[in-house]
């Protein structure tokens, strides 16, 4: 299988499937001398750990994400980073009745067409199970970008038809929605949706900031494509917005450009319609995506299907599965934007000659 690996200098690599021995990650590029412990990825993990509210799975993981090579007396050396997460809690039988079966709105037919064969148990490799590495090698990223007072915030925007009208920061909740009000009525149905056998799906937001002007090239590999491409490689997302995105459709050039000015010294704009990027390179400013997540496929309705045989059937979904995917995705999403940016800050370095001799010099 190829397509495992994830960016061109800060180089990310998965592995592993969801109810096999272990899954992990190898970053390769990290620079040396970046303070590195596993309590740097436990934060990360957590967020993402399942079987924490009754909106999540039930299956019980503790995952912790143990440092197998890159690291020593507690900082990274250079060397590719190995991070390993064992599988502890897989409730393989649950999964025998679907072997022949294929699961609407899973990857369980086009992975039987692509290689003739598949894991059928909890999805294997396409499972969402295989987001947890991308959370320890962003986890990794983030702990990078830190050094250059780059920030990555992710957080439930939206969840069915109720969005945030409101951003508290200090709104903590099992959602990840910084509107208490919204998270209320998010909450209610949600719970509405698993009386009923279904699922919900929303929207995730992430700010980057401080990011500096000047990342990304301005052709195939745009730093808008880069993040667009991350972010459309987690399984739910089924869209991504920079800026207004869809809305700027809908708007004037005379609004959607964002005028500059000169703040303290520097350039800057007065308005953000573009969320960051211009010409797909970043200008300085917050840059703001947004992505749309789609319900849950795992329900446990009634669902017509057919097998591998060709014949049509019927299947009810059985195991543990998260009514909503959403808050689980919110730190996978600020992952993936973490890995993005360092390694478009690693990339940019051989830019400019000038910048080059500086360093050399």
């Amino acid at each position: 299988m190829s397509g495992s690996t994830f960016g061109r200098s800060f180089r990310v690599t998965t592995f592993g499937e969801s109810h096999g021995k272990a899954i992990g990650c190898i970053i390769d590029g990290c620079p040396a001398g970046l303070a590195l412990s596993e309590a740097d990825l436990t934060p990360f993990m957590e967020r993402r750990r399942p079987g924490q509210s009754s909106f999540t799975t039930g299956r019980k993981e503790a995952d912790e994400a143990e440092i197998l090579s890159g690291v020593f007396e507690g900082r990274t050396t250079g060397t590719p980073i190995s991070l390993l997460i064992r599988n502890k809690d897989m409730h393989s039988k649950d999964y025998d009745d679907l072997k022949d079966l294929y699961r609407p709105g899973h990857a369980d037919y086009t992975f039987e067409a692509k290689y003739g064969i598949r894991d059928h148990r909890g999805g294997g490799r396409s499972s969402g199970r295989e987001t947890a590495a991308r959370v320890a090698a962003g986890a990794v990223a983030s702990k990078l970008l830190g050094e250059f007072g780059i920030t990555v915030r992710a957080y439930t925007e939206s969840i069915g038809p109720h969005a945030i009208s409101s951003f508290d920061p200090d709104e903590k909740n099992d959602l990840y929605m910084p509107d208490k009000e919204a998270y209320e009525k998010a909450s209610a149905y949600v719970r509405e949706l698993m009386e009923q056998c279904d699922s919900a799906g929303g929207v995730i937001s992430c700010i980057i900031h401080n990011v500096p002007a000047g990342l990304g090239e301005p052709v195939f590999d745009k730093l808008s494509a880069d993040l667009a491409k991350a972010c459309m490689s987690i399984g739910a997302v089924k869209g991504f917005e920079i800026g207004d995105g869809f809305q700027a459709a809908l708007s004037k050039g005379s609004c959607n450009n964002d005028p500059f000015f000169i703040k303290d010294g520097s350039i800057a704009k007065k308005t953000n319609h573009a969320g960051g990027l211009l010409g797909g390179i970043s200008d300085g400013s917050d840059i703001i995506i947004r992505c749309a997540v789609k319900p849950t496929a795992s329900i446990a309705s009634t669902q017509h299907t057919v097998n591998r045989m060709g014949d049509e059937t019927t299947l009810n979904i059985k195991g543990r599965h998260d009514p909503v995917i959403v808050p689980r995705a919110v730190v996978v999403v600020e992952s993936m934007a973490a890995i993005t940016i360092a390694d478009a800050l690693m990339v940019n370095m051989s830019s400019r000659l000038d910048r080059m001799k500086e360093f050399y010099n």
